[in-house]
């Protein structure tokens, strides 16, 4: 290898699996990445985007230069003259200026609006893209510079549900487990989740005990790849999560298999739960024997509900269960099987949710989240989620917007009615790699520091946390380099060095977690990770004596499930129409920002395709179809059929802005946490 030459270690910058990689670097420029041979949470493996999804670093469209929209400033005229002497033409929509002038302007306008409207019209929302130093700041700054509660991430549309579920029934809302217990158990359920599209190293580790000891069971609303691996194969009605899980713990105490000991000592309030739930007629699996077309889950789901009670076992879930109306309580069915069974606590056994984004765990440990601080303590004041600052936006009581690493013009649901709410804002701060659907309406546009060129603790869906180093130099700024700079220009009097400053205080703050993390150990273990919480040592098993509630028992808190939709539907012979549901493909990721640069991964999936079944192919005339309901219409999409969807059904991928397929969802949503019900809208079919 020449002098020139370097390899790198750091962290991937996709998903929540955390895959440690080294990068191969010659004149500042990436030339390969690849998995450690030992690394811990790869072994040795990267999924395509891992591998391939790097070209986006040097990519001709990166933001470089700050950006003040030409429109803005003649709106606001006292802006204009404050930094004139900064800006240079860049086309008819922008000029370019440099950080100092764009963090004035963004300053000044905030102070405008915060003394004519009060703290309360700004708000915060990002941070899940970015470090944990970033992230940290970011709520701090919003809740202390600015003193507005109103901060949020994009766990609003994942994961928040795994939150509130798992935090209710047992107090702590991330996984239990490392990832490497997949070896150790004899049982796993995955239900919600296409995890070799979504994560595909976990995936790695099911498939080859799956091969090797047929104790899986997928349960999923299509045929998806991770089937072929399955003892148990389910394909389950939309908007039926809730319904089975109860029907699995019905099962278990019908046919008393639940561990009588376990309850008696780490559990409380099964009793309730227990008359709750056999008094339930939706919680006995005959109730599908009245489902036309899914008669076969009456048998089939108390076969995984007795494996799953008798064997010691795992349950992995994604974001099939979580964006529903009923997501928070699923979770806490999921919750309540692992309490029913005690596949809790131990090593082989345990509640692994799947989380998308590389660090949106971090970003909700740090306190991103309108209703918790850091290390999740009660703040002084709880702010407004996602969607009820939308409706604040378009009620005029929100006025500015400082939008960090997350396209809410693309993921969020309802984009017409969020199109709407920007419309009412006097400001939109947006700090991006490139110039995303929200980066295009916002008033002042900043460039910073991708995951690659920065150092930054990043943590995985196991709690795992990673230290980043940067693979390549850059002069842009890092994330908390410009809050720091705003925080200063709105009276405030930060002052770090670097990022190591920043996470020495959150160590301070976050305490219950990190107190152990500190740089040198990162760097120490840069392959491994530490799993948080991190004192002397880490914790790579939770709950293994106590619960992390108020006593620390566990809680059963039973819900019912309420007939909608699809199945109602089939029960009442009334399905016409189709429902359908989205997901990922493996070579695209979330908004594609990124993997939309790397040629490699593009020409794999070019464009959001629409599987139809082959029994509904009569409906489907044209190359092409549009969708639409209530709320919005997609762009012509190009149909496939299969036989991996039921009839009836459709599945789309929504990496592809120009789709256009949130438009498509309204505001329905979690009921408990508001995170929108992306797997199941139904639809109109337009022929082209």
């Amino acid at each position: 290898m020449s002098a020139k030459v370097k390899e790198i270690e750091s962290v991937c910058t996709y998903c929540g699996v955390g895959c440690d990689i080294v990068a191969r670097v010659e004149d500042n420029t990436i030339q390969k990445i690849f998995a450690s041979p030992d690394g811990y949470v790869s072994q040795g493996k990267l999924c395509i985007k891992g591998k391939y999804g790097y070209d986006f670093v040097s990519s001709d469209d990166r933001i470089r230069t700050p950006r003040i929209r030409k429109r803005f400033l003649e709106q606001n005229p006292e802006i204009h003259t404050a930094v004139s002497a900064a800006l240079r033409e860049y086309d008819a929509t922008w000029y370019a200026c440099d950080l100092d002038a764009a963090t004035t302007a963004a300053s000044m306008k905030m102070l405008q609006i915060k003394q004519k409207y009060g703290q309360y019209s700004l708000c915060s929302i990002g941070g899940a893209r970015t470090s944990c130093e970033s992230a940290y700041l970011f709520q701090k700054y919003t809740r202390h510079t600015l003193n507005s509660p109103h901060v949020d991430n994009c766990a609003r549309v994942c994961h928040s549900p795994s939150l509130k579920g798992m935090r209710t029934t047992i107090g702590e809302g991330a996984a239990t487990n490392p990832y490497n217990d997949i070896y150790e158990t004899e049982f796993i359920i995955v239900m919600g989740s296409n995890t070799t599209e979504a994560h595909p190293i976990v995936a790695n580790r099911i498939v080859e005990t799956a091969r090797q000891n047929n104790h899986l069971a997928v349960i999923d609303v299509r045929d998806i790849k991770l089937m072929k691996y399955a003892k148990h194969k389910a394909i389950i009605p939309h908007e039926a999560n809730l319904l089975i899980l109860n029907m699995m713990a019905y099962v278990i105490i019908e046919e008393e298999l639940y561990n009588k000991n376990f309850i008696a000592t780490r559990t409380k309030w099964f009793e309730a739960y227990k008359e709750k739930i056999m008094g339930d007629p939706y919680a006995d699996p005959k109730y599908f024997e009245h489902i036309a077309g899914y008669e076969h889950l009456a048998k089939l789901i108390p076969n995984i509900a007795r494996e799953y009670a008798v064997k010691n076992s795992m349950i992995f879930w994604g974001l099939g269960i979580t964006e529903h109306i009923d997501g928070s309580f699923a979770v806490m069915a999921i919750t309540h099987l692992a309490l029913l069974t005690g596949n809790i606590g131990k090593t082989g056994v345990g509640l692994m949710p799947l989380r998308g984004q590389n660090n949106v765990q971090g970003a909700c440990d740090m306190g991103c989240l309108p209703y918790y601080d850091p290390d999740y303590q009660t703040p002084k004041e709880i702010g407004l989620m996602t969607p009820e600052l939308i409706d604040a936006m378009l009620g005029g009581s929100i006025k500015s917007l400082h939008n960090m690493g997350e396209d809410i013009m693309h993921i969020h649901p309802n984009i017409n009615k969020i199109n709407a709410a920007m419309d009412q804002l006097e400001l939109i701060v947006v700090q991006e790699l490139f110039m995303t659907d929200i980066a295009k309406r916002a008033d002042i546009v900043i460039g910073v520091k991708s995951a690659y060129e920065k150092t930054g603790v990043y943590v995985n869906a196991m709690r795992r946390l990673h230290l980043s180093q940067p693979l390549v130099q850059s002069d842009l700024p890092d994330d908390w380099e410009v809050i720091q700079m705003l925080d200063n220009k709105l009276g405030g009097s930060y002052n770090y060095k670097d990022s190591s400053q920043v996470w020495d205080e959150v160590r301070q703050t976050a305490h219950r977690r990190y107190s152990g993390a500190s740089y040198l150990r990162l760097q120490r273990h840069r392959k491994r990770g530490l799993q948080w919480p991190v004192y002397n040592e880490d914790t790579p098993v939770l709950h293994l004596l106590d619960f992390r509630t108020s006593d620390g028992l566990g809680e059963f808190h039973y819900h019912q499930y309420q007939e909608r939709g699809m199945i109602q539907e089939i029960r009442t012979n009334t399905l016409k129409g189709y429902h359908l549901t989205t997901g990922r493909t493996l070579a695209h990721y979330n908004n594609a920002a990124q993997t939309l640069r790397s040629e490699a991964l593009n020409k794999h999936y070019s464009e959001d395709i629409l599987l139809v079944c082959n029994e509904d192919a009569a409906d489907f005339t044209g190359e092409k179809v549009i969708l639409k309901t209530a709320f919005g219409q997609t762009t012509p999409l190009r149909v496939k059929f299969t036989d991996k969807v039921q009839p009836k059904t459709l599945f789309v991928t929504f990496h592809h802005s120009a789709s256009k397929i949130n438009a498509l969802f309204g505001d329905k949503r979690d009921e408990l946490i508001l995170t929108a019900a992306f797997k199941s809208v139904k639809v109109e079919v337009v022929n082209l």
